[in-house]
């Protein structure tokens, strides 16, 4: 079975193309379309053999990106495809399934339904997800599709978990409430971490950190998500490239009127002008933080210290909120890469049977591994994530039962 997985962003497309057999998996496509709409627009696309090649042109939306995809795809001198019929089911990330989804869905015209009224809570993420819905059905109308959601495994968080304290009529109002994201990931770590480790998920109480330019830590009871660092949006939480993370909330509006701003300017600026990059001032990115750190810029080592400090509470938190910990799970472009943010937040948890192998974290980079001392109470993981492959797995699982 093929199988083209989606990754709609405002401005970009993913993609990943799946030969499933059984167990077994292959990517025989990947890559992206990048600006989208914008002056400059261009398509990554790397081969079963590795083979990189980048194609320009005009990429004026979604179709005409995933138009793009299919085209190069069934070229002669590129091409992985014969026809599009050899194309089984279309797979999408979709960031905010609201209440409704707890688990991934064939897509229909009733779930597209659903999806458009979720709009509103994720009004930058949920729409671009739904071009691409559109696309395939204009491109490649028989084709069955499947939606996996960012926020469907933290549907079983329990209630206290996840309201706020704000009028109840707020919450049946408008849905306002704690949903998390990165759940296909946490999800995909989780499961991947014991088999690797050779227990049962039903049985262990695992708290993974998925650390990346956006970050969030979830808290897992026998395989079900019980907490989560992220809230009603990705803003919630740890510190992020460029995410503020926790605020008081009466900080946002006293900056608003100081600056006198209004809502949509100040969601930039939490969004875009923080975290990592509004407090050090030099960059989102960790390396170049480190690097600053290292020769000396007090702001750089100020950052790093607030982002360890921020990860290892919410660790301690889950850690009393389950009642313990068995597992410690490090994933995603900095929890997989960085032993300096690996090493910073497990110092001083030692107390918890966190204690880590330094000479191991120190070698430890993209590859799955464990890095706790043998003797040490809590198995302290690195593990990559794959959300594309957990997608493709969905949609295969679905698709057959149709």
């Amino acid at each position: 079975m093929k199988i083209l997985v989606l990754n709609c962003g405002s401005s970009s497309i993913k993609y990943q193309l799946f030969s499933m057999a059984g167990q077994n998996w292959d990517v025989i496509a990947k890559g992206g379309v990048e600006k989208v709409g914008l002056k400059g627009s261009f398509m990554n696309y790397k081969k079963e053999n590795g083979e990189k090649i980048v194609f320009d042109g005009e990429i004026i939306d979604h179709k005409t990106g995933i138009d793009y995809i299919l085209g190069v795809m069934l070229s002669k001198k590129h091409g992985c495809l014969s026809n599009l019929g050899e194309i089984d089911a279309v797979g999408h990330r979709v960031v905010h399934g609201g209440e409704t989804f707890s688990s991934s869905v064939f897509i229909d015209e009733k779930v597209i339904d659903k999806l458009e009224e979720s709009v509103s809570l994720a009004p930058l993420h949920n729409p671009p997800n739904l071009k691409g819905i559109y696309a395939i059905q204009q491109l490649i109308p028989d084709v069955p599709q499947v939606g996996v959601f960012d926020t469907a495994f933290h549907q079983s968080m329990p209630k206290h978990a996840y309201m706020y304290a704000i009028p109840y009529s707020l919450y049946k109002k408008y849905g306002i409430r704690r949903y998390g994201f990165h759940g296909t990931s946490h999800r995909f770590v989780l499961n991947r971490a014991c088999e690797i480790i050779g227990v049962d998920c039903n049985s262990v109480k695992i708290i993974s950190c998925h650390l990346g330019n956006g970050a969030s830590i979830a808290a897992i009871h026998n395989g079900r998500s019980v907490d989560t660092s992220m809230g009603f949006t990705p803003l919630e939480g740890l510190i992020m490239g460029t995410r503020s993370g926790d605020l008081d909330a009466g900080v946002v509006t006293y900056i608003m009127d100081k600056e006198m701003i209004g809502t949509r300017s100040a969601s930039v600026l939490l969004n875009k002008h923080s975290g990592m990059l509004g407090v050090t001032g030099i960059s989102s990115d960790s390396r170049e933080i480190y690097a600053a750190a290292e020769e000396g810029n007090e702001l750089a080592k100020l950052g790093v210290e607030m982002y360890d400090y921020r990860i290892k509470k919410y660790i301690g938190s889950y850690a009393a909120a389950m009642g313990g910990v068995d597992v410690l799970i490090f994933t995603g472009g900095i929890g997989e890469n960085e032993k300096r943010t690996r090493a910073g937040v497990c110092k001083g948890l030692e107390f918890l049977g966190i204690d880590i192998d330094e000479d191991v974290n120190n070698s430890t980079r993209g590859e799955e591994m464990v890095i706790s001392k043998p003797e040490a109470k809590v198995k302290v993981m690195v593990v990559p994530t794959n959300e594309e492959l957990v997608i493709a797995q969905d949609t295969k699982t679905i698709v057959e039962k149709l």
